[in-house]
């Protein structure tokens, strides 16, 4: 019988491939497609350059094209590790493990990105205006809610595949 920390190495690469998959692909494309592009509410320096000429918005764009670049390869070194993962016969495959890496990922990303664009360097806001800071909470605390959310069932399919050993 594998020890917990014998458990928690052999299902390491699975949830790291499955935290970057989720920073990158449920964090960074959500917030860059959905809030960027889709509902248009920031770009990424919005606050510190208004898009409201068009030297301006073109620095907006290079930053939000930028961002979803670093989102795709986030993104890719996931899926490769996901490979790499998938060629090792000691390496549990549970939904659970993979599926909590995922939602940890995502909510990790919000929280980070959150933290350090929203408030320590103010380069945008989830949704500038005079609720700006409860938009900006409200994001961190989905990151937050997230992230445990992904704990417990990363530690519920780690606990189970060590049970199944």
């Amino acid at each position: 019988m594998k020890s917990k920390i014998e458990q928690g190495n052999r299902s390491g690469l699975l949830v790291v491939a499955g935290i970057l998959i989720g920073a990158g692909l449920l964090g960074g494309f959500i917030d860059g497609i959905l809030l960027h592009e889709i509902l248009q509410w920031h770009h990424m320096i919005t606050t510190v350059r208004p898009a409201t000429n068009l030297p301006d918005f073109e620095a907006n764009t290079l930053g939000d094209g930028l961002f979803e670049l670093g989102s795709w390869i986030i993104t890719v070194i996931g899926i490769a590790l996901l490979w790499r993962a998938g060629e090792r016969s000691d390496v549990p495959w549970s939904p659970k493990i993979f599926g909590g890496s995922l939602l940890l990922g995502a909510g990790l990303f919000d929280v980070i990105e959150g933290l350090i664009d929203h408030q320590i360097l103010g380069i945008h806001h989830v949704k500038s205006g005079p609720n700006q800071l409860a938009w900006d909470i409200g994001f961190l605390a989905v990151g937050a809610v997230l992230a445990l959310i992904g704990w417990v069932v990363l530690r519920d399919g780690q606990k189970e595949s060590s049970d199944n050993q």
